[in-house]
């Protein structure tokens, strides 16, 4: 694992650190150690839920190592080309795969590259100093590692549009009231709050996480009336083990019994 990734199992809780300064910017070297830590979490059947933060508490992640894409360039290597890994930019922005959920416990600003792998994540916890900003378009970039894909499905239209064109930050308090992030806390709370939600969602069953995950990605785009029909036709893998699973039968077992169900994964 790169120096600039840190990775920490803790119990069923996988913690992923970018520790890259003095920004946190993401090269191509850090953008596939990170894809190697969340092809960690979801290989190891021990673990249930992953955590992303960041090194300090003023920058969660400036994006893009523009300066490296720059050397890049100059020796041929332009950097939309390169293989950043099978998780795409930031080694989650592109990971169809991952099944158990990502908590994004943003500790500084997010910006561009940053930006998108925080809204990659399924929940999003926020520092009260945190803004958002997508400041690839008045540079001549597009932001199309999550930017133009995933803001404006989170924001109303001419809001996201702001971001976008005009490369205006957002705070955490106007994130909130749009509902893109789910909580803000205190400066030094969001691994805290993480850490919490964390150990709540490890203590549920695993495989029926993992299913609600894999059924909402792929029902992403449907009707209702065509989601019911797909969840149906026994295409869905782990929704369909999960039905079957000792888990769920354990869940009846234990509710029935009034005690705290012992799950275990199968």
């Amino acid at each position: 694992m790169s120096s600039a990734v840190r990775v920490e199992k803790k119990g069923h809780v996988m913690e992923v650190t970018l520790d890259r300064p003095k920004v946190n910017a993401i090269d191509l070297a850090t953008s596939r150690a990170l894809g190697a830590a969340f092809q960690q979490l979801q290989d190891d059947p021990d673990l249930r839920v992953g955590i992303v933060t960041a090194a300090g508490d003023r920058i969660f992640s400036a994006g893009w190592d523009l300066k490296a894409a720059h050397e890049n360039e100059e020796v041929g290597k332009w950097w939309e080309t390169q293989d950043y890994g099978p998780g795409g930019f930031a080694g989650l922005t592109e990971l169809w795969t991952l099944n158990k959920p990502v908590i994004a416990a943003v500790n500084g600003l997010a910006l561009g590259g940053g930006f998108e792998l925080a809204i990659a994540c399924d929940l999003i916890i926020c520092a009260e100093h945190v803004e958002f900003a997508l400041p690839e378009l008045p540079i001549g970039i597009v932001p199309d590692s999550g930017g133009i894909q995933r803001v404006p499905r989170r924001l109303p239209h001419h809001i996201a549009m702001e971001l976008l064109l005009l490369g205006r930050r957002m705070t955490a308090q106007e994130a909130l009231h749009y509902g893109m992030i789910n909580k803000i806390v205190p400066k030094d709370q969001p691994m805290e709050a993480a850490r919490a939600w964390a150990a709540t969602i490890a203590e549920g069953a695993p495989l029926t996480i993992q299913a609600l995950k894999e059924a909402l990605r792929e029902m992403d785009g449907h009707s209702i009336r065509d989601s019911f029909r797909l969840i149906r036709t026994g295409k869905l893998p782990t929704y369909e083990k999960s039905l079957l699973s000792e888990d769920a039968k354990e869940g009846v077992r234990a509710f029935a019994e009034k005690r705290k169900a012992n799950f275990k994964g199968r």
